[in-house]
Parts: structure tokens; sequence; C-alpha cells
């Protein structure tokens, strides 16, 4: 049986908290209940509705977000509810009950061009992925259904997920006018059935293999942690416009140099240099004073 674990995260309105979980509860459906009449083919919905100060439950692929009326704040109750969730996910019991589906989902994917020439960005209307997953290879990929299917194809040569996307690279040897079509259709194809991109278990894996939890990050040193928050606020977003994500490596205080891990579309693209040392070191710099000299993507 799967262990869930939750995350409570804010969200631009103040009345609404989003419970994030490290499992997929939902297939790729969006419910909204606004009271426990609505909730009937929700179980959770109607348990959370036995609080007196849930307005509206929102349930969607890895998250409850769960709007408040102004007789609590969440700050006095978010702990009770965090736990209350984690409690019914681990009984196994159903999230929804979800009607079986026999006809394919509605779901549209384009393609969008990169700053890297080998790279093509697959774009859906729907999430993918929880986090970033990158796969060098089929044999990395043993975990990813889509990601195995793709790297069939011959000019397939690496494949990066990130929420709503998937990025593609691909062999010299053919020409994104003959080949876009065929990837786009494939990706399409694949979500409209249904599948899950990536294992479950991987998901839960991903979910321990944050930057901060990969680097232990409570014991990092001062100017890493700041180093860190300042790549996932300003950077990451930015990048991952671009088809691609950045993760921290390590910091060398002697040398002062801030050692990081390009991905997707900004590994091995051409500008990635121009990026790295006019966009994400000037930043840093700007940022940080005389704590950061330079910036080096230890992958390209």
């Amino acid at each position: 049986m799967k262990e869930y674990s939750i995350t409570a995260k804010q969200t631009n309105n103040p009345a609404v908290l989003k419970f994030e979980t490290n499992h997929f509860i939902t297939k790729n459906t969006n419910y909204e209940f606004k009271n426990i009449d609505e909730a009937k083919n929700s179980p959770l919905a109607q348990q959370l509705f036995h609080l007196p100060f849930i307005k509206t439950v929102y349930i969607s692929g890895n998250f409850i977000g769960l709007e408040r009326f102004d007789i609590v704040e969440w700050a006095d109750v978010k702990d009770e509810v965090a736990q209350q969730l984690v409690e019914y996910l681990n009984t196994g019991a159903a999230v929804v009950i979800e009607e079986a589906q026999g006809r394919k989902l509605p779901v549209t994917v384009y393609a969008e061009v990169t700053p890297n020439p080998a790279v093509m960005k697959f774009v859906s209307n729907m999430r993918i992925v929880p986090a970033a997953f990158e796969f060098k290879n089929i044999e990395e990929a043993k975990e990813s259904k889509l990601a195995s299917q793709l790297f069939q194809l011959p000019f397939v040569k690496e494949v990066f997920l990130d929420e709503n996307y998937v990025s593609i690279s691909k062999f010299d040897v053919a020409e994104w006018d003959d080949i876009t079509m065929q990837l786009r259709e494939m990706v399409r194809d694949f979500l409209a059935e249904g599948n899950e991109a990536v294992s479950e278990n991987s998901i839960a894996h991903k979910n321990a293999d944050t930057p901060k939890a990969q680097l232990n990050y409570e014991t990092l040193d001062a100017t890493s942690k700041q180093i860190i928050d300042i790549l996932e606020e300003y950077v990451k977003p930015a990048v991952a416009g671009d088809g691609g994500n950045i993760l921290f490596q390590s910091y060398e205080e002697d040398s002062k140099t801030v050692n990081v891990i390009l991905q997707g579309a900004c590994s091995g693209c051409p500008s990635s240099t121009f990026t790295l040392k006019n966009g994400i070191e000037t930043m840093l710099k700007n940022m940080m004073g005389d704590k950061v000299n330079e910036v080096v993507a230890l992958n390209g």
C-alpha cells in the first residue's frame, strides 16, 4: 500500500491552502465541491465538509485545495487538517469515485521551439508530472512508460519531463520538420489514453529528491541556502519556460564558485553559456554581493 505524506503550500488567495501529496490521487480530472451534497462521489470531500470552516474542496492530480470560511485562520488549523488528510489517504479509502472512461481524454499538445536547436518542447493542456524527470537513455527510462516509448524512435536522444511539458532532444540524423508531427501525436495519444507518464514509485522517490531534500538543506551553510532559494524562486520558472531546469550542486567558499547542473533544453544548449554568465551569474552577484564570483555548469 502507498504511504502518503502531505505538504501544505500557500496560494495567491489567503483563504485557499493547497495540500500537496507525494502520489497522484486522481487521474487527469479536476474536481470542485461547494458543499457536501455536491461531494456525493468523493468520500474524502464529504469527510472534509464535516469541518465547520471548510467552504470549498478542490481535488486534482496530486493536491487537495481547501477554501476556508473566515471563522478560522489557516495557521491555527492547517497541521490538524494535514494530519487528517494523511490518515485518510493511508487507509487506502477512495478519494473520488471516478467513472470508468471509455473514451479518450480531451488532451491537446503543441510543439514549441527552445533556445537549443537540438531540443523541442511539447506542451500539454494537462499536468503530466508533479516534478522534473530527466532520462538520458532508455535504461534510465524504465520507470517512465512515456519516455520508454519515445526512446523506441531512433532519433530520440534524451527526454525531460516537467509539469505540463516534454522536452525531447534529437540526434542530428533527423530534422524537426520531419519528426515534430510524429512526436506531438505520440505524446498526445499517450496522455489521451489516461496513461501515467512516470510510475508511482518514481514519483515517491522524486518527492524525496528535491534540491533541499537531496542536499540535506538544513545542514548547508547560509550562503548555499540563499543560492538555492534564489534559483528556486527566480531562475527555475524562467528556464522552465525554455523547456529546461537548473539544479544547485555545490558552493565553493574559497573561490566563491556556484556549481549547477543544467537539464532538459538547457543541457548542451549553445546559448546556455550566455544565459549562465549574463543571466544567472549576474543575478546572483547583484543579489548576493561579493559572496559569488562565478557560476559554473558541471554538464555544459
